[in-house]
């Protein structure tokens, strides 16, 4: 399986988060021809392992699969569905868009409604519709036919957006935050060949909200050193100021200096560096970002790991389409084999 047909299957895959399932029998489909070892933990973590010399140090590499969405809260008595929304999304974002309510029963398409533009007096036309104003429409008449249909309170919405070519090199897709680091994942355990250290390679569940899934995993796998494997903000479109996002598509993966959750261990960092200038492989460096990854909570498990971040710049992340540069994404795998490659030297 070549990494643009993974990326394409994981994108189009649904999986909100607490709701991974699609995602994690798709991976341990893809990574068990490249593991000694792949198992399910309680909560739903995928844990992978290739095992290197006895008394090696232990690299966790890790990928959310989970993504934003929304969950029913409420059938209304026409037949309406309110909803939360589930990680962070923009507001503006949901009016309008296309989705699918997964049910018992099935999933059912839908729309994301709210009052119609023509009946909105000037003052409601100047404002952003709040989301508990906005509604899901799956066609039932009332309460009763919607609950026949198979909804419930708890039933996890999911945004429907099919991965699509752009160029050569740049690539549409749903959910890209973070099947791009599945599929990453997944290629450098493909990848890995003779390496001394222990790998494990971890699709994490619940990161959107609260990297829960790697605490746990963490806390289990007991590494000597973390890799998360993500997304980060590319911020080289229209009203970007120029410090407010540095990373842009196409110039290499990014490397993490310090976001909301994690500053970067100086060893691991400089792993990184060292890796990508030996390989001649190009990358940016970013600090500021509000967000967090997997690599915050992995940094506190137990007595404490050395943790860093490699993440693939993309256009309009946590909403229902984003768009990356697959030259930015084999760069991550080239420099995350590299970095795993030269964990015995360093630790």
């Amino acid at each position: 399986m070549k990494l643009i047909e993974a990326l394409e299957k994981l994108s189009n895959m649904d999986g909100v988060t607490g709701r991974e399932d699609q995602v994690r029998e798709l991976m341990r489909e893809y990574l068990k021809p490249y593991v000694d070892e792949v198992r399910e933990d309680k909560l739903g973590n995928l844990i992978a392992v290739k095992r290197g010399k006895e008394g090696s140090p232990t690299v966790m590499l890790a990928a959310h699969m989970d993504e934003v969405g929304l969950m029913v809260k409420n059938i209304k008595k026409k037949g309406f569905l309110q909803f939360a929304k589930i990680g962070g999304i923009d507001d503006r974002q949901l009016l309008a868009q296309n989705v699918v309510v997964h049910t018992d029963k099935g999933p059912l398409r839908g729309v994301v409604g709210s009052k119609p533009v023509h009946i909105q007096t000037d003052e409601e036309r100047k404002k952003v519709i709040n989301a508990d104003n906005l509604f899901i429409d799956v066609g039932a008449k009332d309460r009763e036919e919607a609950e026949g249909m198979g909804v419930q309170v708890g039933d996890v919405v999911s945004f429907v957006t099919k991965f699509a070519r752009l160029t050569d090199k740049v690539v549409l897709g749903k959910a890209f935050d973070n099947r791009v680091g599945c599929a990453i994942l997944i290629e450098v355990m493909k990848r890995l060949k003779n390496v001394s250290c222990n790998v494990y390679a971890v699709g994490t569940i619940q990161e959107e909200v609260g990297l829960r899934g790697a605490t746990i995993a963490a806390f289990h796998v007991e590494p000597d050193v973390g890799i998360a494997l993500d997304c980060t903000v590319a911020g080289d479109t229209p009203g970007v100021g120029e410090g407010e996002a540095p990373a842009k598509m196409g110039e290499g993966p990014v490397l993490t200096v310090a976001d909301a959750g994690l500053i970067a261990h100086p060893k691991v960092l400089q792993l990184l560096i060292d890796s990508a200038k030996e390989h001649e492989i190009p990358f940016q460096l970013e600090t500021g970002i509000r967000g967090s990854t997997d690599a915050a909570r992995i940094a506190l498990s137990r007595d404490g790991v050395p943790s860093g971040v490699i993440s693939v710049p993309a256009r309009y992340i946590h909403s229902p389409a984003a768009i990356i540069d697959l030259d930015d994404v084999e760069h991550a795998v080239e420099l995350a084999v590299a970095a795993v490659g030269k964990v015995s030297e360093v630790f």
